[in-house]
């Protein structure tokens, strides 16, 4: 199944200007609510799944949509799923609600139980990253320029990027074993990207992620030549029975 990725990309940015209208309003009026597991959503997060929703099914109205709005879809209807979009509509919201900047619109095509496209778009600086199989993965700042995308090994000068918000003993302890110089951080789907384009060697996640939360990630970093794999060597496949993702690493081979 093809699919033009300047057409998905164009959806990604379409949702992140409006995303980015109520980012910039003078009254900040982003009304938080929370849900369930303490995680907020904002008035951005329904704009940008409404926009993205609306244009996934403009393009291929029969193709499912795995989203946080579909998190209760039954894995029974799930599990004969052969491709499905896989979408954050606004990745890092507590970053957006904290006004970092690091908050990202993710959209991923998902080919039995593997991301085989990943589009990445950063409102705030009006760049894109994106990545597919059968092209690799590249990185546009919109207008001015645009260039492949692949992984760099420093042979014993490794970076490691980690998340913002969330860090743990497990982490560090991980990481020991590789020749790690330097850490970094990083919000949202932003760790992948980093990876992805040689700014860092090792992205290792100790605890709860959601499948939306990485599949476009997974895709760009995978595409520039890295590896995307559980702690214990194991694949890091999508569509599981709990949409709840284990521990994961993306690294450089």
């Amino acid at each position: 199944m093809y699919f033009d990725i300047k057409k998905i990309s164009g959806i990604a940015v379409e949702a992140g200007k409006a995303v980015m209208k109520i980012y910039n309003s003078p009254s900040f009026d982003i009304d938080i609510k929370y849900k369930n597991d303490n995680s907020p959503v904002t008035i951005a997060d329904k704009a940008s799944h409404s926009i993205i929703i609306s244009g996934l099914q403009s393009l291929a109205p029969l193709l499912p949509v795995l989203s946080e709005e579909g998190r209760t879809i039954p894995f029974d209807e799930r599990k004969n799923w052969e491709y499905y979009w896989c979408v954050d509509p606004l990745d890092g919201t507590k970053e957006f609600i904290n006004r970092t900047n690091e908050f990202t619109i993710n959209i991923a095509l998902i080919h039995k139980n593997t991301p085989v496209m990943g589009v990445i778009y950063i409102p705030v600086t009006d760049t894109l990253f994106y990545g597919s199989i059968d092209a690799g993965s590249f990185k546009e700042i919109i207008g001015v320029d645009k260039r492949k995308l692949n992984v760099s090994d420093r042979p014993g000068n490794w970076i490691a990027v980690g998340s913002r918000s969330h860090s743990s003993p497990e982490e560090s302890d991980f990481l020991k074993k590789y020749p790690i110089v330097e850490r970094i951080n990083a919000g949202s789907s932003l760790k992948f990207c980093l990876v992805a384009e040689g700014k860092a060697q090792i992205y290792y996640r100790h605890g709860p992620t959601m499948e939306w939360d990485t599949a476009a990630g997974h895709a760009i970093a995978a595409f520039s030549g890295a590896e995307v794999f559980l702690p214990n060597g194991s694949p890091f496949l999508y569509n599981k029975h709990s949409l709840l993702n284990e521990s994961f690493v993306c690294k450089v081979p």
